[in-house]
C-alpha cells in the first residue's frame, strides 16, 4: 500500500465521520427508531468501487469505531458492526456482477443487507425474534436511503475520477 493510497483512505474515513456527525445533528426523516439516511455510507459505497476489499473494510471499520466514540453509544457499535459487515460483504459480491452504472443498485441492496445485519444483532442481543416484525419498515426505508446514497456515491465516483489512485487488484 502506498502513502498516497493510505492518505486517500484516511481522507475518506474523515469525510465519512464528518457526514456522520452532520447527520447526527439533523432530525431523522421519519419518526421511527433506526431510520436514518446514512450519509456516511456514501463513502463506503464509493470505497467498494474504488479500493481493494481489505481497504474498503479498513475504512468501514475505522468509521464504525470512531463514530461510536463520537456518538458515545457503545451499544450501537454492535448493531453498526453487524449491519456494516453484512452490507460490505454483499456489496463486494455485487460489485463483480454490476457495472459502475448500476452502483446505485448495489447500494440499495447493501442498505437492506445492513438492516438485516442490525436485526440479526438485535435478535442475538435481545434474545427474541419479535424484532423481526420491524423488518418490512426497515427494508423499505433502507432501500430508499440506499438508493439515495448510491446515487450520491455514483456521482462522487464520476466527478472524482480525476483523482488517480492506482488500483492494483
Amino acid at each position: 500500500m502506498t502513502i498516497r493510497r493510505l492518505n486517500a483512505m484516511a481522507l475518506l474515513t474523515g469525510l465519512s465521520l464528518v457526514l456522520f456527525v452532520i447527520e447526527m445533528q439533523v432530525p431523522p426523516p421519519l419518526p421511527l427508531p433506526g431510520v436514518r439516511i446514512g450519509l456516511a455510507n456514501v463513502v463506503t459505497v464509493y470505497a467498494v468501487f474504488r479500493f481493494r476489499p481489505g481497504e474498503a473494510l479498513m475504512i468501514l471499520l475505522a468509521r464504525i469505531f470512531l463514530a461510536a466514540v463520537f456518538a458515545g453509544q457503545a451499544a450501537s457499535l454492535l448493531y453498526s458492526l453487524a449491519g456494516g459487515l453484512l452490507c460490505l460483504a454483499g456489496m463486494l459480491c455485487l460489485k463483480r456482477l454490476l457495472s459502475l452504472s448500476r452502483l446505485w443498485l448495489c447500494s440499495l441492496i447493501g442498505a437492506v443487507l445492513h438492516n438485516m445485519g442490525q436485526l440479526a444483532a438485535a435478535v442475538l442481543l435481545l434474545g427474541t425474534s419479535s424484532v423481526l416484525a420491524y423488518f418490512p419498515v426497515l427494508a423499505l426505508t433502507g432501500a430508499a436511503a440506499g438508493l439515495f446514497t448510491g446515487i450520491v456515491a455514483q456521482q462522487m465516483l464520476h466527478h472524482c475520477s480525476f483523482i488517480k489512485i492506482k488500483n492494483t487488484l
